[in-house]
């Protein structure tokens, strides 16, 4: 008679339950990078097509600080941005300097966990012309600065460099990420400012691992500090 080989219930089980316990470990980080990697080509695909309107609308209506020379008021240069920038976008919804639900009435926060703007953004820029991409990004621009929420009004963790991004508009650079102080990408090793600097972060780099790095700059494995210029990434 022919012997047959097989595994007993017993290492069966004891095979499904290692499965498990590494399943357990992985698929967290799995998601996580998923997510990450998600955020990134939202970021890069707002910015490209927030620079294509602007510059088609500088095409048409000259440079930009010539659009608000007639105007005396925030609000009033920031809707004479916001209503050329949108003429080249398409929208699901335009709040403008008038209206509100363009944006969480959730307040928001930095990466760390403390409070940046103590009310949403729709009520602490009540002057700025906001609106909805047709793919359901939020936008508040003025006349020097734009935030954008990346999740829209109504999802999302409202924090700096996890759904909502900062970035610049000026007639010498037109649109760009923000900086930080002196022009220092390596500032993102500090916490109180990381989130105001993702936008150039992943513009330039990306990733979002500056969400991966602790309170003194360095990544998980223990070593690695991100400065922005010999280290980019936690590998």
């Amino acid at each position: 008679m022919k012997k047959t080989l097989a595994f007993t219930l017993a290492e069966t089980l004891i095979v499904m339950g290692i499965i498990g316990v590494v399943a357990a470990l992985t698929l967290p980080n799995l998601n996580s990078s998923t997510g990450d990697k998600e955020k990134v080509v939202k970021v890069k695909k707002i910015y490209q097509n927030l620079n294509d309107a602007f510059g088609r609308a500088e095409a048409v209506y000259g440079p930009i600080d010539e659009w608000v020379i007639n105007d005396t008021t925030s609000a009033a240069k920031s809707s004479r941005i916001g209503e050329r920038i949108t003429e080249f976008m398409k929208l699901s919804k335009n709040c403008k300097t008038t209206s509100s639900n363009c944006f969480s009435t959730q307040v928001v926060k930095l990466i760390e966990g403390s409070t940046y703007f103590n009310r949403g953004i729709d009520d602490m820029f009540r002057d700025y012309y906001r609106f909805i991409t047709a793919d359901s990004i939020s936008i508040a621009l003025s006349t020097g600065i734009i935030y954008l929420d990346i999740d829209g009004p109504n999802k999302g963790k409202n924090t700096m460099g996890e759904d909502i991004f900062q970035f610049m508009i000026s007639a010498e650079e037109g649109i760009a990420p923000y900086i930080g102080p002196n022009d220092q990408i390596s500032y993102i090793r500090y916490p109180s400012i990381r989130g105001l600097l993702a936008a150039y972060w992943i513009i330039n780099f990306e990733n979002m691992d500056y969400l991966k790095i602790d309170s003194s700059g360095k990544c998980p494995d223990g070593k690695t500090i991100l400065d922005g210029t010999t280290n980019i990434t936690c590998k």
